[in-house]
């Protein structure tokens, strides 16, 4: 792989690996993968490039998801275990 080129976005295949496509952000992750950000396109060669891009990573998250032999109807939302701590202020 030449020194310039970024690794493939493989979708769910890790919990680390981000793309960046102008100003969005793909967050991958085992179970979901969060995009954040706005994207701008306008009438020149580099925004073609970005719409590409994004059509390439949106293509492989559909084949990933297509993929699964035993998709649920809807995924069950991700717990974050909670601490209580003590009110530093009172």
């Amino acid at each position: 792989m030449p020194a310039h080129a970024k690794p493939a976005f493989t979708p769910f295949a890790d919990d680390e690996a981000v793309q960046t496509l102008g100003g969005l952000t793909l967050e991958n992750g085992k179970a979901r993968i969060a995009l954040h950000g706005a994207l701008d396109f306008a009438r020149d060669r580099e925004s073609l490039g970005r719409a590409r891009a994004l059509a390439e990573t949106l293509a492989a998250i559909v084949a990933a998801l297509e993929g699964e032999a035993d998709l649920p109807e809807r995924a069950e939302e991700a717990r974050v275990a909670t601490q209580e701590v003590k009110n530093p202020f009172g």
